[in-house]
C-alpha cells in the first residue's frame, strides 16, 4: 500500500538542501512552512490559506533577508515578524517602471533601520523590513522623491490596483501645437525669438513633470530616464535647437503615456478575475428567511442558495440539489462539470443549470479565487533568471553609455579640432537613448503576462523563476495514484488465507483498520467492506507501508507487499496470489497478524484518459517520463506501460522518491516532479519544478510545489511548457530589439544619421514593441 503517514511526516522536508535555482533561501519556519515562489511581498502577502502559503512563506524569508519569521498582522499594511523587525506594504502610484525602483532603491537601501525591500511594480507596492521605529523616516524619504506614499491595508481580500487620478489633456495638447508651430516658424524663417518662444511653451507645457523627476533623479546621483531626457532637453535649448528640443519633449511624454497605458494592461491582467465574484449572495437568517447581503459579511459555515445563471459568491460544499457548473475561472476546463450533494463549489464560477443550496467553506477573502490571485500577485514580484541579468546589464549600460556622450561632447573638439556644438548635439543624442528602459520593462511585463495567461489556464506558477524553467525540463518523474490514474481506486478482488479464522471476522478487522486511515487504497477498501464496530486501539500509520494498530486485542498490520516482507509472513503461496494480481496492474493490500496473512485485497484503479494525451504530448515534447509509485515494481510497470509512460519504479517510499529525482536530476538534467500526496512532498520539494494536482492534493504537496494543477488534469503540463517556452523565446525577441534598436542608433549617432527626435522614436519606440510584444502571451490559445 503507498505511503500513509500523517502530515507531521514530512512536514519539514523543505528544508532540506537542494538544486532549487530560486532567487531567494526557503524558510526554515518552525511551522511546517513548505513555500517556494516569489520574491516579494505585496498586499496581500500575509495570506493565510493552507493551499497558497507559499505567498506568506516568501514573506517570512524573502522581506526579512532570510530570517525565520512568523507574520502576525498589525495595522496599515504592516505585520510584526517574530524577530523584532516589521514589514510595511506601501502603495506607491508614482512607481510605474525600474526609474523609480532605483530610484527608491538607492534612497532607502542605505537607511539606518532599513533591512531589505521588495519590489512589484506590477502592483505598485514596496515591502519594506525594517526596525519598528524607522516607518516615519522611510516614508518621508520616499515622499522626498516626490512620490505619494499609502500604507496598504492588510485585508485578506485582494484588491483593485488604485487608479491614478486622470490627467488632463489640454497642456499636452497645447505643447504638441505649439512644437508644430515652432517647427512651422523656422521653416518659414520667422524672426527667431518666435521660434524659441513656441518651443519653450512646448517644453514647459508638457515636461514639467519630467524636469521635476530629472531633478530628483539627479540630485540622488541617479541616471534615469527624467534624468538623461532633462539633460538633452535642456543641452538641445542651450545650442540653439529650438523645434527639436520641443519636439523631443512632446514625443518623450506622448510615448510615455503609451506606455503606462500598455502596462495597465500587464498590471491588470488578471484584474478581471476580480470581477467574477458577485458582491451579494442569498443567505438564509436564523429566522428562516433567505436574504440578499454584502458577501464579504457572509460567515463560515452560513447557507447560501444560487439559482440558476447566477456566479457562486462564496466557496463552499453542495447540501441540496444539484447542477452543471463552468468552472472555467478556477480550473480552466472549457466542459462544465456535473455538481451534487457533497461536491465543492469555487467563488467565481457560474452556475449554468438547477438551483441548489451549500454551506460556506471559506469566507470572500480566503476563497479559493481570492487566493490565486494573491498567489498571482506575489509571483508577479519575482525576478526571473532572465530579469536578474537585464538588471544587472542596466546598472552597468547607462553610466557607460553615458561616459561615452561625455566623450563625444568634449574629446574631439579638444583633442581633435571638431565643430563644438556638433558634437555636443551627437553626445545630445546619445543621451536619449542612454536610458535601458526598454530593456529594463520588457522582462516583467513579459512574466506577468505568461503567468497570467497560465492562472487562466488552472496552472498557478509560484513565481517567473518556475515560469522560465520550465521550458527546461527533461525529465519529468509522476506519482500515480490520484496523479496519473483517477485515484478512486475499487476493490475488485479478495482471496482469504487464513482458514483457521472466520472470513466475515477478517473482512470486518480489515475494514475497521481501513476506516482510521484516508490513503485512496484504504478508503476503496472500507467503502466495500462496510467498517464495524471492532475495538480498534494504538493506531499507527508506518511510511510507505501501511498501517497497524491493535483490533479486538489483536496486534494487526494493513499494508503492502514489501510491509508483508518485512515482516517475513510471506511464502511461496502467498507470493503466487500476489503475483496474479500485480501481474494485472491492480494495487495490493494484505491484513496480517504477528504470525500469519489472513486476507489479501485487490484494488484497480482507473487511468484517466486525459493522463494518456498528456504523456502522448510530453514525449512529443522530447520529455522523458518515469513514474514514482509506492506499488509494487510489477504493478507500477504495468500501469506504467498502459498509459504510455517511459520507465517505472516501484516499492517506493518517500525518502526513495527524493533519491530517484535526485538520480534522474543527475541523469537527465533538469526535472520535474508530478504529485499530490504528503509522501511526494519531498520529491516534489527536491526537483526542479514541483508540480501539485490541486483539485485532489494535500496541502503539504502543494505549498512544496512550484506549479499547481487546479483540475488534476495532466494535458496542463505540457501546456505550461509550451507557454514557457514561448515566454523564453519572447524574452529572447525583446532583449534582441531593445539592445539591437539602442546599437544601431548608437552608430548613427557617432556618423550623424541620427536626430535627438529619431533618438526619442528609437527609444520609446523599443519601449513599447517590447511591451506590446510581451502582452501577446495574453492571447495565448488554450489547449485541450
Amino acid at each position: 500500500m503507498p505511503s500513509q503517514d500523517t502530515p507531521s511526516s514530512h512536514v519539514h522536508q523543505h528544508q532540506h538542501p537542494h538544486q532549487h535555482d530560486h532567487s531567494q533561501e526557503h524558510s526554515n519556519d518552525p511551522a511546517g512552512g513548505l513555500g517556494h515562489g516569489a520574491t516579494t511581498c505585496d498586499a496581500q502577502g500575509a495570506a493565510s490559506s493552507a493551499l497558497f502559503d507559499s505567498a506568506k512563506s516568501s514573506c517570512g524569508t524573502v522581506c526579512c533577508g532570510g530570517s525565520q519569521a512568523n507574520l502576525t498582522p498589525v495595522t496599515n499594511g504592516a505585520l510584526k515578524l517574530d524577530n523584532g523587525l516589521t514589514q510595511t506594504l506601501i502603495r506607491i502610484m508614482q512607481m510605474d517602471c525600474p526609474t523609480e525602483e532605483a530610484l527608491l532603491q538607492k534612497k532607502l537601501g542605505g537607511m539606518n533601520g532599513v533591512t531589505s525591500m521588495d519590489f512589484n511594480l506590477m502592483q505598485r507596492v514596496l515591502t519594506v523590513t525594517h526596525e519598528p521605529a524607522s516607518i516615519e523616516p522611510i516614508l518621508e524619504a520616499v515622499r522626498s522623491l516626490g512620490f505619494t506614499p499609502e500604507l496598504v491595508g492588510n485585508a485578506a481580500a485582494p484588491s483593485e490596483p488604485v487608479p491614478e487620478p486622470a490627467k488632463s489633456w489640454w497642456p499636452l495638447a497645447l505643447a504638441g501645437l505649439a512644437a508644430i508651430a515652432s517647427e512651422a516658424a523656422q521653416w518659414a524663417g520667422m524672426p527667431i525669438w518666435v521660434t524659441a518662444m513656441l518651443a519653450v511653451i512646448a517644453v514647459f507645457s508638457s515636461g514639467v513633470s519630467t524636469y521635476k523627476k530629472g531633478w530628483i533623479a539627479v540630485r540622488n546621483f541617479n541616471l534615469n530616464i527624467n534624468a538623461l531626457m532633462s539633460i538633452a532637453v535642456t543641452g538641445a535649448l542651450l545650442i540653439g535647437q529650438w523645434p527639436e528640443a520641443a519636439m523631443v519633449m512632446v514625443l518623450f511624454t506622448i510615448a510615455e503615456l503609451i506606455e503606462a497605458k500598455s502596462l495597465d494592461r500587464a498590471r491588470n491582467a488578471i484584474k478581471g478575475l476580480l470581477q467574477l465574484t458577485p458582491d451579494r449572495a442569498t443567505v438564509l437568517q436564523s429566522d428562516g428567511v433567505w436574504t440578499d447581503v454584502a458577501a464579504k459579511s457572509v460567515a463560515m459555515q452560513a447557507r447560501v442558495r444560487v439559482k440558476p445563471g447566477e456566479r457562486i459568491a462564496l466557496d463552499g460544499i453542495i447540501v441540496l440539489g444539484n447542477s452543471t457548473i463552468n468552472q472555467a475561472p478556477i480550473t480552466g476546463e472549457s466542459l462544465p462539470v456535473e455538481k451534487t450533494v457533497g461536491d465543492t463549489v469555487f467563488a467565481g464560477t457560474i452556475n449554468e443549470s438547477g438551483s441548489f443550496e451549500y454551506t460556506v467553506t471559506a469566507v470572500a477573502g480566503d476563497s479559493t479565487l481570492a487566493r490565486i490571485i494573491h498567489a498571482v500577485e506575489a509571483a508577479q514580484g519575482s525576478k526571473a533568471p532572465t530579469q536578474r541579468f537585464v538588471d544587472k546589464f542596466a546598472q552597468v549600460y547607462t553610466p557607460v553609455v553615458f561616459a561615452i556622450a561625455l566623450g563625444v561632447a568634449i574629446l574631439p573638439p579638444l583633442l581633435l579640432g571638431g565643430d563644438w556644438y556638433a558634437w555636443i548635439y551627437k553626445a545630445l543624442v546619445l543621451l536619449v537613448i542612454a536610458c535601458p528602459c526598454a530593456l529594463v520593462i520588457s522582462t516583467p511585463v513579459t512574466i506577468v503576462s505568461g503567468l497570467a495567461a497560465a492562472a487562466r489556464r488552472g496552472i498557478l506558477i509560484k513565481g517567473g523563476v518556475y515560469l522560465e524553467k520550465a521550458h527546461q525540463i527533461k525529465v519529468i518523474a509522476l506519482d500515480k495514484t490520484g496523479t496519473i490514474t483517477e485515484g478512486k481506486p475499487k476493490l475488485v478482488a479478495t482471496e482469504f488465507v487464513a482458514f483457521n479464522t472466520p472470513e466475515g471476522q477478517v473482512r470486518q478487522w480489515a475494514a475497521d483498520m481501513a476506516a482510521r486511515s484516508d490513503h485512496p487504497v484504504s478508503r476503496a477498501i472500507a467503502q466495500s467492506l462496510d467498517p464495524g464496530n471492532s475495538q480498534v486501539e494504538e493506531f499507527t500509520a508506518i511510511a510507505g507501508r501501511g498501517v497497524q494498530a491493535r483490533v479486538d486485542g489483536n496486534m494487526m498490520t494493513l499494508g503492502n507487499h514489501r510491509l508483508v516482507e518485512e515482516q517475513g509472513l510471506c511464502n511461496p503461496a502467498i507470493e503466487a496470489l500476489l503475483a496474479k494480481h500485480e501481474v494485472l496492474g491492480r494495487s495490493v493490500t494484505l491484513l496480517a497478524s504477528s504470525t500469519q496473512v489472513l486476507m489479501i485485497f485487490a484494488v484497480a484503479d482507473t487511468i484517466k484518459e486525459s493522463s494518456r494525451e498528456a504523456l502522448e504530448e510530453l514525449k512529443r515534447l522530447n520529455v522523458h517520463t518515469v513514474m514514482l509509485s509506492g506499488d509494487n515494481t510489477t504493478t507500477a510497470q504495468t500501469i506504467a506501460k498502459q498509459a504510455g509512460i517511459d520507465d517505472a519504479r516501484g516499492n517506493l517510499l518517500p525518502q526513495d522518491k527524493l533519491t530517484a529525482v535526485e538520480n534522474l536530476q543527475s541523469q537527465f538534467g533538469l526535472c520535474a516532479m508530478v504529485g499530490d500526496g504528503i509522501n511526494d512532498a519531498p520529491a516534489l520539494a527536491r526537483a526542479d519544478v514541483g508540480i501539485a494536482m490541486g483539485a485532489a492534493g494535500t496541502d503539504i504537496a502543494m505549498e512544496a510545489a512550484d506549479l499547481v494543477i487546479m483540475n488534476d488534469d495532466l494535458r496542463r503540463i505540457p501546456e505550461a511548457i509550451h507557454l514557457s517556452r514561448k515566454t523564453q523565446a519572447v524574452l529572447y525577441q525583446n532583449i534582441a530589439l531593445a539592445l539591437g534598436i539602442k546599437a544601431v542608433f548608437l552608430i548613427l549617432a557617432l556618423f550623424d544619421g541620427a536626430s535627438m527626435w529619431m533618438a526619442v522614436f528609437a527609444d520609446m519606440g523599443a519601449s513599447l514593441l517590447v511591451v506590446g510584444n510581451g502582452l501577446r502571451l495574453l492571447g495565448t490559445k488554450h489547449k485541450e
